[in-house]
């Protein structure tokens, strides 16, 4: 969850770029490229997505105002992130970013992606006041698009993640409880992004030391992530975790009584 904390709480940050997954693509196009090098990112081989993506970049420089060359920009700084290298992937992110605030404008929910992948760089670097402005202008531009909107519900938890990031467990808690009734309602009881913002809100709560309340909604997502993505996947082993922690934490302080 926090840094030097046994847990870790989970974004929903979106970093798939809507044109990479969807544009049709010849064999060896820029989106192609770009698209081969996100699938080889998921595999966890982001050196080999390198010079795809390099390569993508490059064959639409001669288009530098397209939302096509900003996804993949956007790509490109997601690989150099994944590589530890934040310095090369923000001047990326922040060109994505400015090319789509031309061609889609500020307040379009379509400049999420930029958005909150420029906002997790913040994050993780604790530039927090940089993060935030940013994950509340996308949770905006999501909320145009309906209160219970899946994006709605995604922008939320990121934003209360940042908030959970700086201890601000009084920020955090009602916004992660206000993500869970939205996809509790979008997409049913049993989906993976449930057990996400179930996870995230039980951390909350086992911080603050209200384990009875924080441990059914651990326990909660465990049994979702196991039935909807087995039970060898890392999101179990991240729940597992996340409930033996509560009941060290339990023992400790009935110890300490």
């Amino acid at each position: 969850m926090i840094s030097g904390r046994p847990s870790r709480l989970t974004a929903l940050v979106g970093l798939v770029v809507w044109l990479i997954l969807i544009a049709p693509a010849a064999a060896e196009s820029p989106l192609a490229l770009s698209k081969k090098a996100y699938e080889l990112r998921l595999l966890g081989r982001s050196s080999d997505a390198l010079p795809l993506a390099q390569a993508a970049v490059a064959a639409l420089e001669t288009n530098p105002n397209s939302r096509n060359f900003a996804a993949c920009l956007n790509n490109l700084a997601l690989v150099y992130s994944d590589l530890g290298r934040d310095a090369d992937a923000e001047p990326l992110q922040k060109r994505a970013l400015a090319i789509m605030e031309k061609t889609v404008g500020l307040d379009s929910a379509d400049i999420a992606p930029e958005m909150n992948n420029l906002a997790a760089l913040y994050q993780r670097h604790g530039r927090y006041a940089e993060a935030e402005l940013l994950f509340k202008r996308a949770l905006a531009n999501a909320e145009r698009r309906g209160p219970s909107h899946p994006d709605v519900g995604r922008q939320l938890n990121n934003l209360a993640t940042l908030y959970e990031k700086q201890d601000s467990h009084g920020e955090s808690e009602p916004l992660f409880r206000r993500a869970l009734a939205i996809f509790e309602k979008v997409a049913g009881p049993e989906h993976p992004s449930v057990a996400t913002v179930l996870s995230n809100l039980g951390q909350v709560l086992k911080v603050e030391g209200r384990y009875d309340e924080a441990e059914p909604l651990i326990k909660r997502s465990l049994a979702i992530h196991e039935k909807a993505q087995g039970p060898d996947h890392p999101d179990v082993a991240r729940s597992l975790n996340n409930l033996a922690d509560l009941y060290q934490r339990q023992h400790h302080r009935n110890a300490d009584a």
